[in-house]
């Protein structure tokens, strides 16, 4: 009797995965954070096309939306923290608070390894949601049902990045989760509902490190939300719980109200563990615009690149547009190249040792226009940076 075949397509799939993984992106190609919500707003189309086919009867889906935070990172996100997945490194990510995994299987779409971690009793639909969406994608995201209240050990002992949005104020004890997650994760994606007056709607406490017990009707009539901070209260509370602050925003949400009254503000925010050394990459920093035809970049007047240890020199293989007039001088690390006319270039900048990033600056470039609103530069096609 002849052996019955393995489904050829399925071990194809994980191959290619695999693949990605394993080859490291060029430079140049690095996504920007808004080439990330590009990509999420195509991937929110076809989760809900997947969702639309499964069409579940025994439960509902989450109902809120998980892409919208990622809008807001546009405005959060500096120089180059702008380029998750440095951040994220080798290590898997963490998504706390998964709902129907949404973000989890976005990042996963993108290379990532990712952890997927909700509590049954409070999730929307008992995670029955995210398991599905699981098998519908043939993916590869873990999930783990914890409560984090009872049980604050994480699944996984290392995570590069962890995803901590909209959580916080769910946590009976939001003190003891956030240290045990700074022992784990090197950086947090936080965000979460904060109050700037007491329920009283006069006494402001903005400036005190304060927070609000809920009671048994909870914020907004949910009886799973125990918790409002002040951002003193906030800020201080990330402090005491080992994570530094890199990036910081606040936003008002006009369609949410607290204490039946008081409209919502929101905080957004990048962290980092005091518990973990800053991991020196090379990377792209400022000034870069997105990524065009997946292979080059215009850039800013002035643009920079973030170096990994004993990186001795950076080379740049570049583009002066026709529209630029010229000649145009490019200097960087002290170095000063000409570029005389139109056309490609390949330029050598030699590094200080331990230079730890190289700044450019261009001496004239593009001012926005009706047509292009950007500031442009020159085009770099390629970014390398030699083998010690």
């Amino acid at each position: 009797m002849q052996e019955a075949r393995r489904p050829a397509v399925r071990w194809s799939v994980s191959f290619e995965k695999l693949k990605r993984r394993l080859r490291p992106e060029p430079l140049i190609r690095e996504l920007e954070i808004r080439e990330l919500i590009g990509r999420a707003l195509a991937f929110q189309d076809v989760l809900m096309k997947i969702k639309a086919r499964i069409a579940p009867q025994e439960f509902g889906w989450y109902p809120w939306d998980s892409f919208g935070t990622l809008v807001l990172l546009d405005k959060l996100l500096t120089g180059r923290n702008r380029f998750l997945r440095p951040l994220i490194g080798e290590a898997p990510m963490l998504d706390l608070g998964c709902g129907d995994g949404d973000l989890a299987f976005l990042f996963e779409s993108i290379g990532c390894r990712v952890c997927a971690v909700d509590h049954p009793d409070a999730n929307y639909n008992r995670m029955q949601g995210v398991a599905a969406v699981k098998t519908a994608l043939d993916s590869s995201v873990r999930i783990e049902a914890l409560d984090l209240d009872r049980e604050p050990r994480l699944p996984i002992r290392r995570s590069g990045l962890a995803l901590c949005l909209g959580l916080l104020y769910h946590l009976k004890n939001p003190y003891g989760v956030l240290e045990s997650l700074a022992g784990v994760a090197r950086y947090c994606l936080l965000s979460t509902a904060i109050t700037r007056f007491a329920p009283d709607q006069r006494t402001d406490v903005n400036a005190l490190p304060a927070a609000f017990l809920a009671g048994r009707d909870g914020l907004r009539g949910d009886d799973t939300n125990y918790w409002i901070f002040t951002e003193t209260g906030l800020r201080m509370l990330l402090d005491r719980t080992g994570w530094e602050i890199c990036d910081w925003l606040l936003v008002r949400d006009d369609e949410s109200v607290l204490w039946s009254m008081q409209r919502d503000e929101r905080v957004v925010c990048l962290l980092r563990s005091r518990r973990f050394e800053p991991v020196a990459r090379t990377q792209l920093a400022s000034g870069w615009h997105v990524l065009e035809a997946d292979a080059w970049r215009w850039t800013e007047r002035r643009f920079s690149i973030a170096l990994g240890q004993g990186v001795r020199s950076v080379q740049l293989a570049v583009t002066v547009p026709p529209i630029l007039s010229t000649p145009v001088t490019l200097t960087g690390a002290g170095t000063v190249r000409s570029l005389p006319r139109p056309g490609d270039y390949e330029l050598t900048f030699d590094l200080p040792p331990g230079a730890e990033s190289i700044e450019f600056e261009l001496d004239r470039a593009l001012a926005g226009d009706e047509v292009d609103g950007r500031e442009r530069g020159i085009i770099v096609r390629d970014v390398r940076v030699p083998a010690v």
